[in-house]
């Protein structure tokens, strides 16, 4: 998601953040990291607020509300996966949960997902 050429199935494609104070939380990271905060917008959904590390794009926070209103307050990796489908069915059979369906992303698609120990991360089809 940082960068505009596909990014390798297997890698860590994004990260962010969803927390009902969005704001707070940019600022609180923005002085104990020195991230910069540039806001992006997201349509519909909300403002989204990028975070740089040198000009480039580190992270994102965003707030719970809409697809996102469900979401664990912690940062949240997104994996590329091949195929979205295919992965989701996998975390099923092997006792995992899907935490949020399958959505549209950046010009692919994402969902959310529980291991069976608990442990929740994105997987993105680009």
């Amino acid at each position: 998601m940082s960068d505009a050429k596909k990014q390798p199935v297997g890698s860590v494609g994004w990260r962010d953040l969803t927390v009902e104070n969005a704001d707070d939380v940019r600022d609180f990271y923005a002085a104990v990291t020195g991230w910069t905060v540039h806001e992006t917008s997201m349509g519909d959904y909300s403002d989204y607020t990028m975070m740089d590390a040198n000009g480039e794009a580190v992270g994102g926070v965003c707030h719970a509300r809409g697809p996102n209103a469900d979401l664990p307050a912690q940062w949240l990796i997104y994996v590329v996966v091949e195929n979205l489908e295919k992965s989701l069915d996998e975390t099923l059979k092997r006792g995992g949960d899907v935490v949020a369906p399958p959505r549209g992303l950046m010009g692919g698609k994402m969902a959310v997902i529980k291991d069976p120990a608990g442990a929740v991360l994105a997987l993105w089809e680009e």
